[in-house]
């Protein structure tokens, strides 16, 4: 083979492996749901660990040119049960020191918190259902954020919380946690919300969660189904233009 087309060759297998995304996976119901034809769109392949089913954390984030965590409902203060929580908070230390795309999705959004230097902590109460979220004065100005409305409607649930790490912005809020998206540096996102959720996947959590949701004050799983009928378009919408433009980042 001569030098030219083994180091075309080359490049071509960098090029691809740059264009892969990691995914890291929690539980099977907890999918990328909208994110993966969003990926599709752009043509990006994606690789996802399952951790649940025993897969392992990669140590380095080489090889990828994005990486991103999705929920789940273990506590990221629960390292000793579930030893990969420590794998991935060292490989998104690993991410942001490398400044690579990050996104993570509910669990995900505390990991990174907790990876940039936040605390993670129970919240005073929890937020199943759909609720709104308010940008702040610096999600207005964020890239990710440009033309959506001040405040919009997303599908919740979770119970923890966090602080702002150092050196991060806090984007929105909720009225009962302060800390609904964050970045940290350029490209890293966290997000305590779901906008990736279709309505499938609320009927499935709403089943396989029932008992949580049923010691919730006020969860009426009947309704949120209904609700949803309502909001998803919306909240697809909002989904699609906040992660078309994190997806923009990938291989700059």
């Amino acid at each position: 083979m001569s030098s030219e087309r083994f180091v075309l060759k080359r490049l071509l297998k960098e090029n691809q492996e740059m264009s892969n995304v990691l995914v890291i996976q929690h539980v099977q119901s907890e999918g990328l749901g909208l994110i993966a034809p969003l990926l599709r769109s752009r043509g990006l392949g994606h690789h996802i660990v399952r951790v649940d089913k025993g897969g392992r954390v990669p140590t380095s984030i080489a090889g990828y040119s994005a990486l991103i965590v999705l929920g789940g409902p273990m506590g990221v203060y629960e390292g000793d049960v579930y030893p990969f929580i420590n794998a991935e908070l060292r490989l998104i230390k690993k991410a942001i020191k490398e400044r690579r795309p990050v996104l993570g999705v509910c669990l995900g959004a505390q990991l990174l918190a907790k990876a940039a230097g936040a605390e993670v902590y129970k919240g005073e109460a929890k937020e199943i259902g759909w609720f709104n979220v308010s940008l702040t004065d610096q999600g207005r100005g964020d890239k990710l954020l440009l033309g959506l409305p001040d405040t919009f409607i997303v599908f919740q649930w979770h119970g923890d919380t966090f602080t702002t790490p150092p050196r991060a912005e806090n984007l929105a809020g909720s009225d009962l946690f302060e800390r609904q998206l964050i970045r940290v540096g350029a490209n890293a996102y966290g997000i305590q919300f779901h906008l990736e959720v279709t309505e499938q996947m609320i009927k499935e959590w709403l089943a396989i969660n029932a008992k949580e949701a049923a010691l919730v004050k006020g969860v009426d799983p009947d309704r949120i189904v209904k609700e949803a009928v309502e909001h998803i378009e919306r909240l697809h919408r909002n989904c699609r233009a906040m992660l078309t433009r994190f997806l923009r980042q990938i291989g700059r």
